[in-house]
């Protein structure tokens, strides 16, 4: 049986959520193994001067802990 850990992370992009989606997954690629899944809990979007800045995620992203 495995054993899976969760863990939350926040990630921008000054292009879409997709994007901000993308790099965080792709970032938890580099530090994490056996990513398995996650869920996108929060958008939100930073504006300046009345215009959106970026978009940010908060995710939390589900591994696979090796034995």
């Amino acid at each position: 049986m495995a054993i899976a850990r969760v863990t939350e992370i926040t990630a921008g992009s000054k292009k879409s959520f997709e994007d901000a989606v993308e790099r965080g997954i792709a970032r938890s690629n580099k530090t994490l193994k056996n990513v398995t899944g996650a869920w996108v809990q929060e958008m939100t979007v930073a504006i300046e001067k009345g215009k959106i800045i970026e978009y940010r995620v908060n995710m939390k992203v589900t591994f696979i802990l090796e034995d």
